[in-house]
Parts: structure tokens; sequence; C-alpha cells
């Protein structure tokens, strides 16, 4: 016989459960769906943290075919000594790390890389300084200005490389130079018949210019871009402190700008790093040891006195130096997206 707690139990009540009058016992009504069991509390964050991953794959698989090979066979070049008589016969010598003692033991090499560095750092800071100028430019003009010179510099940024590069060796040319005829009519000297590549910081002058000229529509019209995404109540509340336009420009919208800023002083290293065409093709691909830099002097020794190892190991060196300016622009831009986030 069932006691009274048990009748109280199977009528849908508890021991201690007072009981309303006039309320009736009704038993709960079991859901016609089965339950389904829950994932582990773990597994939905293991999916979001895969899911970045997955949706990288693909190109990081096509980037990793297209350039795997190059740069293996790059690299395993440089451990070699390779000739003409090695190219002819399809093998080379293995010397090991001997190409790269010798680069460091030579002073060429030690000059090129230190012309090399600060070429890229005027280069660089020439294209910022002059390009943020002109996107502040861009941003206080009027309409029809502003479509004007966005299409000088989307025109100059369509240019061919080597017709940009032959435009600028005619107006710096020794016999019928633009530039040497403009200065001379303007009295800044003679300049009749001036060769401005017999010294090489004139030189490197007119090289540098070409290159911040062909560099500075992409640097310009990104940070115009990103100008107009500054808010402009934080801009006039600044003005409202008495805050003047340099002190709004350095404390308030350069903070804001700092990724992009990053992103295309990290691209301009890259680019200007590497410069080859404009050296090789204003020189008339004959650049003396004075013009060498890493990137011509590669050339020369892979190319000029067939030093295939050699060239190789040079090149090594230069995508180091790459992969260290890279290693640097993605650990920012992670920063800065976790403070992003962390916001």
């Amino acid at each position: 016989m069932a006691s009274g707690s048990e009748i109280f139990r199977e009528a849908g009540f508890e021991m201690g459960t007072a009981i309303r009058p006039g309320a009736t016992a009704t038993r709960p009504t079991p859901s016609p769906e089965p339950a389904l069991p829950r994932p582990p509390a773990g597994v939905n964050r293991v999916r979001v943290s895969l899911l970045p991953y997955a949706l990288i794959t693909p190109a990081a698989a096509v980037i990793l075919g297209v350039l795997a090979f190059p740069l293996g066979m790059l690299v395993w070049l440089s451990f070699q000594h390779y000739g003409l008589r090695q190219l002819i016969a399809h093998q080379g010598d293995w010397v090991g790390l001997n190409n790269y003692a010798t680069l460091l033991a030579d002073p060429t090499f030690q000059h090129v890389v230190l012309v090399s560095l600060l070429f890229t750092v005027a280069n660089v800071g020439l294209t910022l300084v002059l390009s943020t100028l002109i996107a502040l430019l861009l941003l206080k003009v009027s309409t029809p200005v502003r479509v004007l010179l966005g299409s000088g510099l989307v025109f100059v940024w369509a240019t061919p490389v080597i017709v940009a590069i032959d435009v600028w060796q005619w107006m710096f040319d020794y016999e019928f130079g633009v530039v040497n005829y403009l200065l001379t009519q303007l009295r800044f000297g003679d300049f009749i018949h001036h060769n401005w590549f017999e010294h090489p910081l004139q030189g490197f002058g007119v090289i540098t210019v070409v290159v911040v000229w062909g560099a500075i529509p992409f640097v310009a019209i990104t940070l115009f871009a990103a100008l107009t995404q500054v808010p402009q109540d934080i801009l006039e509340a600044a003005e409202v402190d008495g805050a003047d336009p340099w002190q709004i420009f350095w404390r308030v919208t350069a903070p804001l700008l700092r990724p992009i800023f990053l992103i295309v002083t990290s691209l301009s290293t890259i680019w200007d790093f590497q410069v080859f065409n404009q050296v090789y093709v204003l020189l008339n691909a004959r650049p003396s040891q004075d013009y060498f830099t890493i990137a011509v002097y590669s050339y020369r020794e892979s190319f000029g006195v067939t030093q295939y190892g050699l060239g190789a190991a040079i090149a090594v060196v230069m995508v180091l130096v790459l992969v260290v300016v890279t290693f640097f622009y993605v650990r920012q831009t992670l920063e800065t997206a976790d403070l992003e986030l962390a916001r």
C-alpha cells in the first residue's frame, strides 16, 4: 500500500507545498520532441577559433604553391657555387654558408646595404610627408579641384613604370633635358650639359624624385580616404578647446590614423628597399658601383659576372630583411586589432 507522500508525488506535488483551494493536480506534459544532447561548452569556441584559418586556407595554399618553389630554389642555390660552368653542366658545387661568409666579409656588400637602408628611409619619409600634405589638401579644397587633383593622382598611378622612367630620363637628359633648360632660364646657374648622374648624391636625388613621384598617388589616396572617416565632432571639440590645426592633427587625427600610417609605411618600405627599375633604366642599364642598391647588386652578381650562387645569397638577405619588416607590420596590426576589440 502506497504511503501518503508517494500519492502526493504521483499527483505532481512535493511534500511541504501548500495546496490552494480549488486547485487541481496536473501532471507535467512531456515534450513531443526528443531532447537533443548539448555539445560540450568548448566545442563552439573551438569552431569559432578555427573559422579564420579555414577562410584563409585557400588563399594561403595558392600563395604557397606559387612562391614556395621559387623561394626554395633561391635558398638552395645560395648554398652552392654556381657559375657559368655549373650552369652549362646543370650541377652546382655545394659550399654551404661560404656565400654568406663572403658577403659578410665583402666591403662592397656592406656599403650596398648601408646605401639601400639610407635610400629607403629617405624615400619612405618623403613619400609619407608629401602624401599626407596632399591628402589634407584634398580634404580642404572644393569638389571640382578635388576631382581634378584626384584624377591627376590616378593618372600618375596608372602610368607604366618603364614609360614613366623614360619620361623622367628625358627630362634630366645631359643634352636635351628640360630640367637643365628651365634651371638655366630661371637663373639658378649654368646647367647646360649638366650631368646629374656624375655625382652619386645628385644621381640618387633624381632617382628619389622618380620613386617618390610614383609612390605618392597610392599613399595620398589611401590617407585621404582615411581622413574622410575621422569623426568631425572630435575635431570640433578639439578646436573648441583651443587646439590649433597642428595640435589637432598631431594629437587627434594622427593617433586615429595610426593603423593606416602603419600600413602605408610598411608597404612603402618593402617597395623602396627593393627598387631596381628606376636605377637600372635611368643609368642606361650600366649602373656604376656607386649606384648599387641591394637589388641591383644581386642582379649584377648573378647576370653580370655569372655568380648565380652569390647573387642568390644576396637575394635571400634581401628577402630576410623584408620578412622582418613584414613581421613588424603584422605584429603592430594585430596589436591594433586587439586594442579595438578591447574597446
